[in-house]
């Protein structure tokens, strides 16, 4: 009687380690998923936007827009730091507040005034080194920061945002 119980007990066991999933973890899996759209992302053409041109009493200086496809436009709201404006360059972009934290906290002790802003429409959190006012000042700084950091492949994708 106690052969079979413990053949019953180790054929259990066997079951059970034998019908386990793969080792994988699904906390690898979402992250591999997230860093794949986020590759997909930066490699899709964005859209064509112009920059709006400011209303002043005295008559502006002719501004240029962006080129095509150069910006990404989104809505998005500011989550840490201060002082967003149209352009911003876009140094990481991540779907974990924490991350981006992190990222944000490192560029702030390399000397950036790094902000947090967030697309509800992506669920993105975008860390943002550089804001400025016009897209050629955005697109001089976003050289800048690549020019600064030439070993950081994940630099070196650095994008421009313009925030509606």
């Amino acid at each position: 009687m106690k052969k079979i119980v413990l053949m019953g007990m180790g054929l259990c066991a066997v079951l059970a380690f034998s019908s386990c999933k793969s080792s994988e973890s699904a906390y690898k899996k979402a992250y591999e998923k997230a860093k794949q759209q986020e590759l997909d992302e930066a490699e899709a053409p964005a859209a064509e936007t112009v920059a709006p041109a400011p209303v002043q009493t005295v008559a502006p200086a002719p501004v240029a827009p962006a080129p095509a496809g150069s910006v990404r436009e989104e809505k998005v709201e500011l989550v840490s730091g201060s002082g967003l404006k149209a352009y911003s360059v876009v140094c990481g972009s991540f779907g974990v507040k924490a991350n981006a934290d992190g990222l944000k906290a490192k560029m702030d002790a390399d000397g950036y005034n790094a902000k947090v802003v967030y697309n509800a429409e992506r669920n993105m959190y975008r860390v943002v080194v550089v804001s400025c006012d016009t897209y050629a000042e955005a697109a001089s700084a976003r050289d800048a920061f690549k020019a600064k950091y030439p070993s950081r492949s994940d630099f070196q994708g650095a994008w421009l945002l313009y925030a509606k």
